[in-house]
């Protein structure tokens, strides 16, 4: 269903639960890169982190999406990092290779990681240097950007309280973030927001608050950065289950 939210045009696609979620988004985007093939000759994709995408990567690395996809015309980003090594069980990208890379042909050359073993400024400044090849000043970015949505309302790394929520030139910075006594490495609003089209996946009852909030509440992105999703011209959608979406009715 659509559902006006915020002033802005939002695609919510409600299912019984996390798995059905999953097979539902899996051949949603298998058509768009079937039908973005026909038009040009790649697919750039931001993946996302945390726990949902998982069973997502894992139904697209098998039968039939294995087959049905065209993986040597996909160009794999990120979303964000997390700057710990690539054998550390939080980082992302290590997710995505043990779920969905390892499995599928996409060339290694059209996979953009940010790297780890660098530090989170440089990875930064060779990530947006990366994307200025891709993609121009003006017009489109991503053919897919695909975001998870944090119990608190964040988004990539922009969370509540951070100054990159508010970023406006950079594509792609580093942070430390205290509360995670971490670096962060993540794209920001200005490029994701000129994305072809955005999916939030949005799963259980932790999220529902949140899920409220940015759909229906006051826009106050410093609380609930998500809600600074807003693309330019592409298409916004939320994937998210029954127990997300209770907050909604």
């Amino acid at each position: 269903m659509a559902a006006v939210t915020n002033n802005h045009h939002v695609e919510l696609h409600t299912f019984k639960d996390a798995e059905a979620l999953s097979y539902a988004v899996a051949e949603w985007i298998a058509g768009i890169i079937g039908e973005t093939l026909k038009k040009q000759d790649r697919f750039t994709i931001a993946l996302s982190g945390g726990s949902t995408p998982e069973r997502l990567h894992r139904i697209l690395a098998a039968a039939p999406y294995k087959e049905r996809i065209d993986w040597s015309k996909l160009h794999i980003f990120w979303g964000d990092e997390r700057a710990v090594p690539f054998e550390d069980s939080r980082n992302n990208a290590k997710m995505a290779y043990d779920t969905l890379l390892n499995f599928v042909p996409v060339p290694a050359a059209q996979i953009h990681v940010m790297r780890t073993d660098i530090t989170p400024e440089q990875s930064a400044a060779e990530y947006q240097k990366i994307l200025h090849e891709y993609f121009g000043a003006t017009g489109p970015s991503f053919d897919l950007v695909l975001l998870g949505m944090g119990d608190d309302g964040h988004t990539l790394s922009l969370f509540p309280g951070t100054a990159v929520v508010h970023e406006e030139k950079l594509w792609a910075t580093s942070f430390f973030l205290k509360a995670q006594d971490m670096y962060r490495i993540t794209l920001t609003r200005p490029i994701v927001n000129r994305a072809a089209r955005i999916a939030f996946l949005t799963t259980g009852p932790k999220k529902a608050h949140a899920l409220k909030e940015v759909l229906k509440g006051t826009y106050n992105p410093d609380m609930y950065p998500s809600q600074t999703i807003m693309p330019q011209a592409g298409e916004l959608h939320w994937f998210v289950d029954e127990a997300a979406a209770a907050g909604l009715e």
